[in-house]
């Protein structure tokens, strides 16, 4: 971790030193070097749809055609219960956080190893990094939402579903930041890790399916019991994925104290994954 403390006598000099303490996270540098994160959000986006034929499509693509699978496998045969939302919507609505979630945490965790040139050759505040992956992510969650709301236009005008706007979708842009801070804190922890533990890249893919499984991403909360659902709300993405299908399709998911629960976890795994990546920082061009 580093700070760098201008000089009085030269406003050009820049004198950095590592910082001692856990405490000291120095979050004010990020504003100063915002105009990196943003070109950094940019070039991610532009290098993820590079040299591809459907380039944004994708983003819609793989919440479409999954939703589809499962609609078949999980809807159609399976017949797990969606409470009483059509299956396309109902997993369409899960499959939109979710996929900005598992794209956060897979992206963001390998991103100080995916750009070491930057880490070993210049100083700039090295949180950009992972959150300038996320931020990226949020551009195909607000493409894929006007997809979710193509589907829901078609289900009401043939009368599978009724569309009853309520004051619970303002309170969507609070899920989404739930989403964001739960995959920013993790990626953190992870992205810290891998730095010195390669074997964090073979866990990634494990980590996020392990993760979906125990998230209502096919599935109601409502399927688990009474007794268990404080505990299942101890997974930060159980009160994002409810949220959202509450302040869309009005499912008897809304807020509890289970959501309490998770907004608590998400901000521990915030803050104590900024504290430990802070205390890395120091080390991490001289271990990648």
């Amino acid at each position: 971790m580093k700070n760098a403390l201008f000089a009085k006598s030269d406003p050009q000099l820049v004198i950095i030193r590592p910082t001692q303490r856990w405490t000291a996270l120095n979050l004010r540098e990020l504003w100063r070097y915002r105009e990196l994160l943003y070109f950094m959000v940019w070039r991610d986006l532009k290098v993820r749809y590079k040299q591809t034929i459907l380039g944004v499509s994708w983003a819609v693509l793989e919440p479409f055609l999954t939703m589809v699978v499962f609609t078949i496998f999980f809807g159609e045969l399976a017949k797990i219960p969606t409470d009483n939302i059509p299956a396309p919507v109902f997993y369409f609505v899960g499959l939109l956080p979710w996929g900005l979630f598992a794209r956060a945490l897979n992206m963001a965790s390998r991103s100080l190893v995916a750009h070491q040139n930057m880490v070993t050759k210049i100083y700039f505040p090295r949180l950009i990094l992972p959150l300038s992956s996320i931020l990226a992510g949020v551009v195909d969650f607000l493409i894929g939402s006007l997809v979710l709301v193509g589907i829901m236009a078609y289900y009401a005008l043939t009368d599978a579903m009724r569309i009853s706007l309520t004051p619970a979708l303002l309170t969507l842009p609070l899920f989404l930041l739930l989403a964001l801070i739960t995959a920013l804190g993790v990626s953190l922890w992870l992205s810290a890790l891998y730095v010195q533990y390669r074997d964090v890249g073979y866990l990634l893919h494990f980590i996020a399916e392990f993760w979906r499984i125990l998230s209502p991403v096919v599935y109601s909360t409502t399927l688990i019991p009474e007794k268990w659902r404080l505990i299942y709300a101890l997974n930060p993405m159980a009160g994002v994925l409810n949220g959202f299908r509450w302040a869309i399709l009005s499912t008897p998911t809304g807020p509890d104290i289970g959501l309490l629960v998770s907004i608590a976890v998400a901000l521990f795994l915030l803050l104590s994954g900024l504290f430990y990546f802070r205390r890395m920082e120091k080390t991490f061009a001289d271990t990648i």
